[in-house]
């Protein structure tokens, strides 16, 4: 397609140089020229080439006479190019001495001055010499402030203190000029200073920007809702910041199972429940079936015929299966506790089931068996290898074979498995 276009601007071209030569030939123009007795004559096209040739010798010359003046600069910006890009490679690769060296070798030219400088700075926090850091932000301020300020508050909030990091950013959030870096570096101070409202403040343009993604934000939201609902120092407070959260953010299991806890920890046992069973039946989280198992209350029988009930959707939950355990070791039903426990060590193995297994063989006063699970818990907690239990010990277990779920087409015919 690109060949026909070109084809067509040809033609277009030697027809117009066409039309234009017949137009010319019929009268090329006179021109004359007289300077202290001379005189020259020609044709107005003639004298329009000497003048191209002329301008074309002289810009010649000029590119002659340049050129050696010009080779050290040439010399001079390929060079901060080049350690440019070997000063982010080693960025990245881990070498922050040689990264902090080339970058400052590159931010000689103007060009790259201000994202050579940043990148310095970066280097030299991630190799903990703060002060060098902030020195040269306060040169890269000058050409980029505002990623110098967003760079400041990370090396500070790296340094310990988080309180500086809001301050210098605060006069921008408070104006709404931070970039989306800016909004995530304040979340993250305010969040270790202990301002979660400020943290939460952030959440709303950091999500409307998109630039964390929908994991990144997901996780940072989580973690803000959370600290703010563990933060509440009364019951009144709680109910009054859960009740002033969007719906959306109501329905993080992270915020859930914060609010939950926390209203438990005050004696609010039966909101706490209600609160998780709804989250439980919008969305199954393995999160909550925890903290479900968790929560106090005296109504722990019921709970646990609810949580049985769940079994039929979730065989396979290893999260499901520890909260029962858990459940049927505070009522002393060890036969049961047992089989959960040990399906849910089949199925995915955790330092928590194992302690709760010990509970079960402690609670029957079998003290071996116990400690070699709270070992072993131990032992999973740090990445080393666990010991079995002796065979005797699990010979009229239940099987601990993961149960395959029942899939039914879109009739309700159960399907083969394959």
């Amino acid at each position: 397609m690109k060949l026909w276009r070109w084809i067509l601007f040809l033609v277009i071209v030697a027809a117009l140089a066409a039309f234009g030569w017949h137009w010319i030939a019929q009268d090329p123009g006179y021109l004359l020229v007289r300077l202290r007795g001379w005189q020259a004559e020609t044709t107005v096209v003639a004298a329009v080439v000497m003048l191209l040739l002329a301008w074309a010798v002289l810009s010649a010359v000029w590119f002659a006479v340049r050129w050696p003046f010009g080779a050290l600069t040439r010399r001079h910006r390929r060079l901060s190019r080049q350690k440019m890009g070997e000063g982010l490679i080693a960025l990245m690769e881990g070498r922050h001495g040689d990264a902090e060296r080339d970058l400052h070798r590159a931010s000689r030219l103007d060009l790259l001055r201000g994202p050579a400088l940043l990148a310095a700075a970066e280097a030299a926090s991630r190799r903990g010499e703060n002060t060098r850091a902030l020195t040269t932000l306060d040169e890269a301020g000058q050409v980029a402030p505002r990623a110098a300020r967003v760079l400041r508050a990370r090396v500070l909030r790296r340094e310990g203190k988080p309180a500086d990091a809001v301050n210098l950013l605060a006069t921008d959030a408070d104006s709404g000029n931070l970039t989306p870096g800016g909004w995530r570096e304040l979340a993250l101070a305010a969040l270790a200073s202990g301002d979660t409202r400020r943290a939460r403040l952030a959440l709303e343009p950091l999500q409307k920007s998109g630039a964390l993604g929908p994991r990144g934000y997901a996780a940072l939201e989580s973690q803000v809702l959370a600290a703010s609902l563990r933060a509440q120092p009364d019951p009144a407070a709680l109910n009054t910041l859960w009740s002033q959260l969007p719906k959306a953010q109501r329905r993080v299991p992270a915020a859930v199972d914060a609010y939950a806890r926390q209203a438990a920890s005050f004696g609010m046992v039966l909101p706490a429940m209600d609160e998780v069973e709804s989250a439980l039946r919008r969305e199954w989280s393995p999160l909550l079936i925890e903290t479900y198992g968790a929560l106090g209350g005296d109504d722990i029988e019921a709970r646990l015929r609810r949580a049985e009930s769940w079994l039929d959707g979730h065989p396979n939950d290893a999260a499901l299966l520890l909260t029962l355990g858990r459940m049927c070791v505070r009522q002393q039903l060890w036969g049961k506790a047992t089989q959960y426990l040990e399906r849910s060590l089949a199925l995915e193995p955790s330092s928590a089931a194992w302690e709760a297994l010990g509970d079960v063989h402690a609670g029957q006063d079998e003290a071996l068996l116990a400690q070699r699970c709270y070992r072993n818990a131990l032992a999973l907690a740090r990445g080393e290898t666990v010991q079995p239990l002796p065979q005797g010990a699990r010979a009229a277990r239940l099987d601990t074979r993961p149960i395959a779920m029942e899939e039914r087409s879109e009739h309700g015919v159960p399907r083969l498995p394959e």
